[in-house]
């Protein structure tokens, strides 16, 4: 709002395609508590695709394009498979990892460097957050260096007990260092391509997305995988996710173009959705990467003579036993007209929205008895109740929390400039000029 010098009401959230229903709903409460109509919740590689697919298709051509959107972030990690035709996005497979991206390269640098000082100290930090948090400042500075440069210094002052702490770091080293992560951002991109079905051959444009896309290594990575194809980073890799969202809210509202008179997006479900069996065998309904929204049906029975009452525990995963996926819920349908077992038929209905939220439904064919549960009780989730008590508290509390705010603002500022400072000074071509004393002094 302060940026664009008007109140929003209204917004289109993006979440990491991998997202599990809980976290989704999560977000959505997010938005709801902010004060924002949530119209919604699309996937990061979607918002971005539409981003790449308004720029490349400006012609509306009517031949299917096969494109795979890497988004490779701070702390997220999705590959997504669409096809384009004309405004049409289609997601044919998705995969990924909510807990990789460029903080784990930071850590990474962060335990290599900790070793190193120990090594030329005798000191440990670990036990220090102050000394931990400058350090890990300067490994994310070096990190991003490496990106456009082969070799680069490491300086803090005064890191811990009055030592300072220099080391150079070569992109070699970088790429050894975080070898085995960088190589396992390969595996979903093998595993969407298996799931859909599609030859890497037949992909037409491999799109990069996130901050993290730019360090050179992860790049040849994908780039080898396709056999040194060249990648299309047309989409500015930073924006480009709200960018798509900012388009899908215009298009949600009524407010189209020529360009988007015509967009249709086809998400998939990231995971597959189903209940629990007798033996804890996972019943799937709605299998992983169908088309959403969505309504399947699988016909279940009882299990034993004469039972009346059945329970629907709902997960989510792609183990075979409930007990190594998620629960989502449960619910349960009673008033079944007694039978021997085996023989009565209880159809369970999953619907998924074009959110990505589940409702689940159950019907006893002979007595038409029926029970439903929309899955709000997550782990994580709140309830709406308590949503509506967080809304009346952020309004009962505003000045409070707007004078938090603007000390927290004017401490991260301050935070800012003080790593700005720290970053020129220790920065090669300002410390070689700098005296000690004056360096100490700054």
């Amino acid at each position: 709002e302060a940026k664009i010098g008007k109140t929003v009401k209204k917004a289109v959230v993006t979440v990491p395609a991998y997202f599990n229903d809980s976290q989704r709903l999560s977000t959505k409460d997010a938005g709801t508590i902010a004060g924002l109509d949530v119209l919604r919740i699309i996937n990061e590689p979607t918002a971005a695709a539409i981003a790449y697919g308004l720029g490349e298709a400006t012609e509306k051509t009517k031949k299917e394009k096969m494109v795979l959107i890497f988004d490779l972030g701070g702390g997220t990690f999705d590959v997504s498979l669409l096809s384009i035709t004309g405004g049409v996005f289609a997601v044919k497979a998705t995969a990924g990892d909510t807990h990789l991206g460029g903080e784990d390269f930071d850590n990474a640098l962060l335990e290599h460097f900790k070793k190193e000082f120990e090594r030329k100290t005798k000191l440990d930090i670990s036990g220090d957050a102050r000394a931990l948090r400058r350090l890990r400042s300067a490994c994310e500075r070096a990190k991003r260096t490496l990106s456009s440069v082969t070799q680069t210094t490491v300086e803090v002052d005064s890191l811990f007990q009055g030592e300072d702490f220099s080391a150079s770091i070569s992109r070699a080293r970088f790429e050894e260092i975080n070898a085995s992560t960088f190589r396992s951002t390969i595996d979903p991109v093998e595993k969407v391509l298996k799931d859909a079905k599609v030859d890497k051959s037949k992909v037409d444009d491999i799109v990069l997305v996130g901050g993290s896309t730019r360090i050179p290594k992860i790049q040849s990575l994908v780039s080898e995988f396709f056999g040194g194809r060249q990648l299309n980073k047309s989409i500015n890799p930073d924006e480009a996710v709200a960018y798509g969202a900012a388009v899908q809210a215009a298009v949600l509202t009524g407010q189209t173009s020529e360009k988007t008179a015509d967009l249709l997006l086809l998400d998939v479900a990231p995971l597959s959705l189903g209940v629990a069996m007798q033996g804890d065998v996972f019943g799937v309904v709605v299998p992983r990467n169908t088309p959403i929204p969505c309504n399947k049906s699988r016909t279940f029975t009882t299990v034993e003579d004469n039972q009346t009452t059945v329970t629907f525990p709902v997960y989510e995963g792609e183990r075979v036993t409930c007990k190594e996926n998620r629960l989502l819920g449960e619910f349960e349908l009673s008033g079944i007209t007694p039978q021997p077992r085996g023989q009565a038929e209880l159809v369970c209905t999953f619907e998924i929205d074009a959110n990505g939220l589940l409702k689940v439904s159950a019907l006893d064919r002979t007595s038409g008895r029926r029970a439903n549960i929309t899955i709000t009780n997550s782990v994580g989730r709140l309830s709406s109740a308590e949503i509506d008590q967080m809304i009346k508290d952020a309004e009962q509390y505003k000045q409070v929390d707007k004078d938090f705010s603007a000390k927290h603002e004017a401490k991260q500022s301050l935070e800012a400039y003080i790593s700005s400072v720290e970053s020129t000074i220790t920065s090669p071509e300002v410390s070689a000029k700098l005296k000690r004393q004056h360096k100490g002094a700054v």
